[in-house]
């Protein structure tokens, strides 16, 4: 990992999507959802762009919140409400100095490659991959891992010309209704076991119209430096709502073999075909006497009402602890924002600024806060309404960025078995594998 692994990467895919089912489980495109919150500026001429809502007032001017003069205090408060804003969803980096691992593989190289090399060709050894992931890189797409199953069985190892070892596997699970599982297992050492690294691939589907694509993997190499990783797609269908499903998620964890330093962190996306969405990670690191957390989510109902919060705080073995945390509500152009930033010394004394605005829908917006230092106000303000009504990736970039996974075949129904009527499960889920053992816990360094 480098210095330059902290920030988010932003996610950019096609918008455009023209699938009408797969297997049996029927997709719907979304639409553009509701409109009535995105107001037009002056004249009607000029519509805000999508998923942008656009609430209150009259001016043509596109208006950020915390753009008007008002008292000294509020202003202080505004300032520190937008830097925080700037900073959603970003890495600590005012408290968190780089963690130089060995650095990963050039982006250049194609993963794709990389993965053919390694499993789906049967005169070539498997490559040795001595790198952990990256921190805060979000989800990974189907064409970064590049999973390619082998549809034969597969059970060879040998030795290399250093003396490093390898072994590849590769087999198929039957179980009851139906259920397969493709799997392929790959990894191997170097001669003196200073580094190891081990690979694991699956595809499941079942009758129902269950999909799912994983993978995992992990090791360790000569600095000492471990690592583990996971990666998941899933599609089924609700029973509730006969809609189809999409659901991501990945949990990456390194620790570092030269210094006292690692970190987590668990991803998740989970979309339907009417539009309802919800993303959030949880974050956790240590470096030397420091340790810190960032746990955010969003969730869009659909219909146009969105919640969106993030609370992140770090500490130091001397007790000195910090954090900032927002939280803000919004449907049809009436909602709240609310937030919180302190700060304790190793003493225990406590300093604290909350503020909070509430968005009345009419181009009025009500803001108020206080401090433990005695800053306090309380007005209201002629404020234009800004919020994201819409998921800016959503159920047509999962659908259009999840081809290998919709494209694994559904199975047929066993004779004599029929749809489970228990009311009391809201999704059809295959029989589960036996789970891999957890990883190693990170813990502050003490």
């Amino acid at each position: 990992m480098d210095a330059g692994s902290w920030g988010l990467v932003a996610v950019a895919s096609p918008r455009e999507v023209g699938i009408s089912s797969v297997g049996s489980v029927f997709l719907l495109l979304p639409s553009h959802g509701p409109d009535f919150c995105k107001r037009m500026a002056r004249g009607g001429k000029a519509e805000l762009p999508r998923g942008i809502a656009y609430c209150g007032g009259d001016s043509p001017e596109f208006r950020r919140p915390g753009k008007r003069k008002a008292a000294s205090a509020v202003d202080k408060a505004d300032e520190w409400r937008l830097e925080a804003k700037k900073s959603v969803r970003s890495d600590l980096m005012w408290a968190l100095p780089a963690i130089a691992f060995s650095s990963p593989r050039s982006f250049g190289a194609s993963k794709q490659q990389n993965f053919c090399l390694m499993c789906s060709s049967r005169n070539a050894t498997p490559q040795s991959r001595d790198t952990p992931p990256k921190r805060d890189t979000g989800i990974a797409s189907e064409k970064d891992w590049g999973i390619i199953l082998l549809n034969e069985t597969v059970n060879e190892s040998g030795t290399n010309e250093d003396g490093s070892t390898w072994y590849r596997e590769s087999g198929e699970i039957l179980g009851d209704n139906g259920y397969l599982c493709r799997w392929a297992k790959m990894g191997g050492q170097l001669h003196d076991g200073s580094t190891e690294w081990r690979e694991t691939w699956w595809e499941k589907s079942d009758w129902t119209g269950y999909k799912e694509l994983g993978a995992e993997k992990s090791g360790k190499n000569a600095k000492g430096d471990s690592w583990w990783e996971t990666w998941q797609e899933v599609l089924y269908q609700d029973e509730w709502s006969n809609l189809a499903r999409i659901e991501r998620s990945a949990q990456k964890q390194a620790i570092s073999g030269t210094e006292a330093a690692g970190w987590y962190e668990k991803w998740w996306e989970k979309y339907d075909a009417k539009g309802w969405t919800e993303k959030g990670a949880h974050k956790y690191g240590s470096l030397n006497e420091q340790s810190w957390w960032e746990k955010w989510g969003e969730h869009y109902d659909g219909r146009g009402s969105v919640v969106k919060w993030t609370d992140k705080w770090a500490e130091t073995e001397t007790g000195t602890k910090w954090g900032d945390k927002w939280e803000e509500r919004f449907y049809a152009g009436v909602g709240s924002r609310r937030g919180e930033t302190w700060h304790v010394t190793p003493t225990g004394d406590r300093w604290s600024r909350t503020w909070g605005e509430e968005h009345l829908g009419n181009g009025n917006v009500h803001k108020y806060g206080k401090s433990t230092t005695g800053e306090s106000w309380d007005i209201v303000v002629d404020e234009d309404t800004y919020y994201e009504a819409e998921p800016h990736y959503g159920w047509a970039d999962v659908v259009g960025n999840s081809s290998q996974l919709l494209s694994i075949q559904p199975r047929e129904r066993p004779p004599g078995v029929y749809p489970d009527l228990d009311l009391r499960s809201t999704s059809a889920l295959p029989p589960e594998d036996p789970p891999p053992p957890p990883p190693p816990a990170v813990s502050p360094a003490s």
